[in-house]
């Protein structure tokens, strides 16, 4: 799988691309829409820069009712990072007073690899809107999370085919009372994942996050290791979600999460994108369907070459 579509929502509201309003063409509420904010760095150099756009938009639509922004094509990979446009909005704090959700990183392949995308520091956006309930970040190159508290925010998505250990200990520091939605894409060494299972010790521990009810851990290279640590790790009874989709599941990670501690209280196991034979597919169907979770066991596959785990593969990677 390759990220081929922009986000079409955010924070439960549609995405809406900002463009300079065309005489007698009205423009959406502006708490009604996620405003998706990207520039084509590819065409005329007269096109309008990030910038020019962003000071546009806080010109024509009113910034103090604005809930979600989106992030998108800022400029050319490896121009410069996100601390371009992040500081941009940073500096417009004052003006952005109800903003709720922000993406950062909105890029699809036709405009950049994910291992593309240079990212920085996007706590920043934390330490500025102390409002903020839904962080999203695509890309890992270049991502710094240091530890940080956060009194608001219930969601953080990182999706990367490559996520680096320090942002994900940077994260399980972090004092975040409120997250309810915890979702990270580990991706695979090559690409700089390089996230062990002890590194993930904190959150499968349940000291961590104690309002977590939806915990996604997908697009890995150990998915089978991370579904044998799941199987007996406490944070899971409180878990209404569970998602290890995305990553190189086989036989043994499911036969480890059957074996484990009860998973008949989800509402949801998610494990799309799995390298599970048919006889396994059925057997977690019979014993956790009839339970009333809801189970995505879409999109099998077979190793490259009809080889063994080693020629599994994740979904998203380059």
């Amino acid at each position: 799988m390759t990220i081929a579509n922009h986000l079409s929502e955010l924070h439960g509201l549609p995405a809406v691309d900002f463009e300079s309003p065309a005489e007698g063409r009205s423009l959406p509420e502006a708490g009604a829409v996620a405003w998706r904010l990207r520039v084509d760095p590819y065409e005329d150099e007269s096109e309008t820069s990030w910038q020019e756009l962003f000071e546009l938009f806080l010109k024509t639509v009113d910034p103090s009712g604005v809930r979600a922004l989106i992030i998108g094509q800022w400029g050319e990979a490896y121009d410069c990072d996100s601390a371009y446009p992040i500081g941009l909005v940073t500096a417009a704090a004052s003006r952005l007073p109800s903003l709720e959700a922000v993406f950062v990183g909105d890029l699809v392949l036709e405009e950049a690899e994910i291992s593309w995308i240079e990212q920085s520091d996007v706590t920043a956006l934390l330490s500025a809107f102390p409002r903020l309930v839904e962080l999203g970040v695509r890309g890992g190159t270049g991502l710094v999370f240091p530890p940080v508290r956060h009194e608001a925010l219930r969601s953080l998505t990182i999706e990367s085919g490559g996520l680096p250990v320090q942002v994900v200990r940077g994260v399980l520091d972090s004092e975040l009372p409120a997250l309810e939605k915890l979702d990270l894409w580990l991706g695979v060494s090559a690409y700089g994942g390089d996230t062990e299972l002890t590194d993930l010790a904190p959150l499968l521990s349940g000291t961590r996050f104690l309002a977590l009810h939806h915990l996604g851990l997908r697009n890995s290279e150990i998915q089978e290791e991370i579904a044998g640590a799941v199987a007996s790790a406490p944070v899971v009874a409180r878990l209404r979600t569970l998602d290890l989709s995305n990553g190189v599941l086989g036989d043994d990670g499911a036969a480890a999460l059957l074996e484990g501690q009860p998973l008949t209280h989800l509402d949801t196991l998610d494990l799309h994108h799995h390298f599970l034979s048919e006889a396994m597919e059925q057997r977690l169907t019979f014993a956790l369907e009839p339970h009333g979770v809801r189970l995505d066991l879409s999109d099998r596959n077979k190793p490259w070459n009809d080889g063994g785990r080693e020629n599994r593969y994740t979904a998203v990677a380059e």
